[in-house]
Order: structure tokens, then C-alpha cells, then sequence
């Protein structure tokens, strides 16, 4: 089984302020680039101290939020919608309802995706099996 990402369970950091870009990217496995990528995208917004970037915890549960789309497949731009709905001052009742519509319609996609990949398996070695018979029909006869 697979372990579980630093960022499926993140919980607050009461012992620090901020976080630099190495602090992240340690925390949650990802290189400087793609922080920064994140940014430039407008999913995160460090704040900027001549060229250091300086993260705040709400940078940091933006970016445990986007690593957690990526993974279950998300576009950026859904992510983005997701996200930015915790901005709207109403307790984040929003933000959970259309992140669970969103992550059932997931789901059912996933499922129905699954099946056809157990269909095609099933295909593949009903398949071999045929060619493996007529193989060895082939060499015996």
C-alpha cells in the first residue's frame, strides 16, 4: 500500500510564522519550480522580501489543497474554483458543498473508468489465452 502524501493530512503549524521555499518543498515533496509555477498561476501568493519568497500558513493549506487535485486528477483550474471559495466569508459552507459535488463527480468518473480498464483486462487475457491455444496447437500439430 501506498503511504499516505505529508499533504493528505495536513494539519496547522503553531510553531512557526512563515515558511521559505525550501520549507515547503521538503514538507510536501515538490521542487522550488513548481511552487513557483504555482504562483505564477495564481493559486498561491507569497509575499516577497527582495527576491525571497515568504510563505504564509494560508499559502501552505493552498498548496496542501493543490497537490491533493493534482493527485486524484483535478484540473488546475478546478482546484483554482475550490479553493478560492474559502475566500467568501461564509464559514467555508461553499467551499465544502462544491468541493464534495465535485470530488463525487470524481469518483463516479473514476468507477466508471475502472471498469472499463477491468473490462480491457479481461479482453487482454481472454486474448492471450486464444493465441496462447492456437500456439500450442500450432507446434503440436
Amino acid at each position: 500500500m501506498a503511504s499516505t502524501p505529508a499533504y493528505a493530512l495536513i494539519e496547522p503549524r503553531h510553531d512557526r510564522e512563515n515558511f521559505s521555499i525550501s520549507d515547503l518543498s521538503d514538507e510536501f515533496g515538490v521542487t522550488a519550480r513548481a511552487l513557483r509555477f504555482y504562483e505564477d498561476e495564481g493559486l498561491i501568493a507569497p509575499e516577497r522580501r527582495g527576491t525571497q519568497r515568504i510563505y504564509s500558513h494560508r499559502d501552505r493549506a493552498r498548496l496542501a489543497w493543490i497537490l491533493r487535485g493534482k493527485r486524484v486528477g483535478f484540473s488546475l483550474g478546478e482546484i483554482r474554483e475550490m479553493i478560492d471559495l474559502y475566500d467568501l466569508d461564509d464559514g467555508r459552507r461553499v467551499q465544502r458543498e462544491v468541493s464534495i459535488e465535485r470530488c463525487r463527480a470524481r469518483i463516479a468518473l473514476l468507477e466508471r473508468q475502472k471498469q472499463d480498464i477491468d473490462a480491457a483486462i479481461a479482453e487482454l487475457n481472454t486474448f492471450v489465452t486464444v493465441v496462447e491455444a492456437v500456439h500450442t496447437s500450432d507446434t503440436q500439430g
